[in-house]
C-alpha cells in the first residue's frame, strides 16, 4: 500500500492543517509504512518528504489570479482566494506524482487538492483513491462528493447524517497528539526569556492571530475586563500563532490595552511548541466552534487544564480536564478565568484529568491504527457493509 499524504501550505505556512500532516507523514513513516510527504513548500529533509512547487497563496501570481478570475465567472473553480489558487496549483503538479508513483491513497485535508485529484481519478489520470480529512468547514453539498472523508469528530458525522448526507465509506477518527512529545512539565528558561516573572500564572492561547472565528480580540477584551476587576493582576497572557492579515493590528491594539500583560509570539518555531505549553499555567480557545483542534489536544496532552466555548466538539475533546464557558457573552471567560488563576490546586487536578483522556482518546499509535485501518477499507475491492454511525456526543 503506497500512501502519499500532502498539504499545499506545508513548509510555508503554520496552521492545524500543515501540522497534521507533517505529524501523520512522521508517524506512518516510523510505523514502516510506504508513505510520502508531499509539501507545497520547502522539505526538513526526511527521507519521506517531497517538495511540489506552487503559487503560494500570498505570492504576486496568486493574487494576480484572483484580481483576474471574477470578472470571467471562474471563482465558480475555487480560484477565489490565493488559497485557493496555491492548492490548484498544487494539485496540478501533485497528479504527476501520484500517477508516477502509482501511489493507492492520498490523504488530504486542503479540499480543492481532494476535489481536483478525484476529478483526475475519474478522468482516469491516476489510480489514487483519495481521502479528505474535513477539517476547514466546507459546507455539505461540497463534502457529498466525496466517495471517502475522515470527520475529525463523531459530531460532524452524526450532523452529517442528520441532514440526509452520509455515505457508509465516510468515517469518524480524530487528530492525534504524540503524549511523549507534549507532556507535562516545567519551562522555566523559557519563561525567563519572555520575561514572565517568577510565580505569575500564564494563560496560554495558540491560534491564527485575528478576529474572525479566531477571536483573538474577543479574547483582549476579557483580559482587560479581568485586570480591570483584579487588583494588581499577576497573571501573563501569552498568544502565540500564525500570522494573518489583520494580526499587526491586533498585536498594537493588544499592547496599547494591556501593556506587558500580554506577550505576542507571532510565527512561534512549531518545533519549540511543546516547551511553551510547558510554561504556562491555563489554557483557552476563543473560536466559537471548531472542527478539531490540534492546538486543543496539544494542551491537553501538555497537562494544561483547558476553557472552551460550549460546543459539543470542544466538549468532546477537553474531556474531564476542561470546562466550557459560553464565550459568546462578554465578561463570561473573564469570570470562569479568575477562580481558576486563584487556584493552583485545581488547575493541576483538572490538567492531569485532561492528560489522561487525552492519552485514552487522542494518543499517537491508537488513532493511527484506526487511520491505517481506513486506508485498507478505502482499497477493498468493493463498499463493505454500512459502518455503523457513532452514538451521539454527551
Amino acid at each position: 500500500m503506497r500512501i502519499a499524504v500532502a498539504s499545499s501550505g506545508l513548509g510555508h505556512v503554520a496552521r492545524g492543517i500543515e501540522s497534521w500532516a507533517a505529524d501523520l507523514g512522521a508517524a506512518l513513516a516510523e510505523r514502516g509504512e510506504a508513505v510520502t510527504l508531499f509539501a507545497g513548500g520547502e522539505t526538513s529533509g526526511r527521507w519521506y518528504e517531497r517538495s511540489v512547487p506552487c503559487w503560494r497563496r500570498d505570492s504576486k501570481e496568486a493574487q494576480r489570479v484572483v484580481r483576474w478570475l471574477p470578472s470571467r465567472g471562474l471563482w465558480r473553480l475555487g480560484l477565489a482566494t490565493g488559497y485557493g489558487v496555491e492548492q490548484a496549483t498544487f494539485a496540478l503538479r501533485l497528479i504527476g506524482r501520484l500517477r508516477r508513483g502509482a501511489f493507492d491513497v492520498l490523504h488530504v485535508q486542503d479540499p480543492q487538492v481532494a476535489s481536483i485529484v478525484c476529478r483526475a481519478r475519474r478522468l482516469g489520470l491516476v489510480r489514487t483513491r483519495t481521502v479528505l480529512a474535513h477539517g476547514t468547514e466546507e459546507p455539505l453539498d461540497f463534502l457529498k462528493r466525496f466517495t471517502y472523508l475522515q470527520h475529525l469528530a463523531p459530531w460532524h458525522l452524526e450532523q452529517a447524517r442528520a441532514a440526509g448526507v452520509w455515505r457508509p465509506t465516510w468515517t469518524a477518527i480524530p487528530n492525534f497528539i504524540d503524549t511523549e512529545t507534549f507532556r507535562p512539565g516545567r519551562a522555566d528558561a523559557l519563561r525567563a526569556e519572555l520575561g514572565i516573572p517568577a510565580g505569575s500564572p500564564v494563560v496560554l492561547t495558540a491560534a491564527a492571530i485575528k478576529s474572525h472565528h479566531k477571536r483573538i480580540d474577543y479574547l483582549i477584551d476579557e483580559w482587560a475586563r479581568l485586570a480591570d476587576a483584579s487588583d494588581g493582576l499577576s497573571a501573563r497572557l501569552v498568544v502565540a500563532g500564525g500570522r494573518e492579515a489583520e494580526t499587526d493590528a491586533l498585536v498594537t491594539a493588544g499592547r496599547a490595552r494591556l501593556g506587558d500583560r500580554v506577550t505576542f509570539l507571532v510565527g512561534f518555531p512549531r518545533s519549540r511548541m511543546p516547551e511553551l505549553y510547558r510554561a504556562a499555567d491555563a489554557f483557552v480557545l476563543c473560536s466559537l466552534a471548531e472542527m478539531m483542534p490540534i492546538a486543543l489536544i496539544e494542551a491537553a496532552a501538555s497537562g494544561l487544564p483547558c476553557l472552551v466555548n460550549d460546543h459539543p466538539v470542544l466538549r468532546w475533546v477537553v474531556g474531564p480536564g476542561g470546562e466550557t464557558v459560553d464565550m459568546a457573552r462578554p465578561g463570561a471567560l473573564a469570570a470562569a478565568l479568575a477562580p481558576l488563576l486563584a487556584d493552583p490546586a485545581r488547575r493541576r487536578a483538572a490538567g492531569e484529568r485532561g492528560r489522561r483522556h487525552c492519552e485514552d482518546a487522542f494518543g499517537r499509535d491508537r488513532v493511527v491504527d484506526r487511520i491505517v485501518a481506513y486506508y485498507r477499507r478505502v482499497l477493498e475491492p468493493a463498499p463493505s457493509t454500512p459502518a455503523p454511525v457513532p452514538e451521539a456526543v454527551r
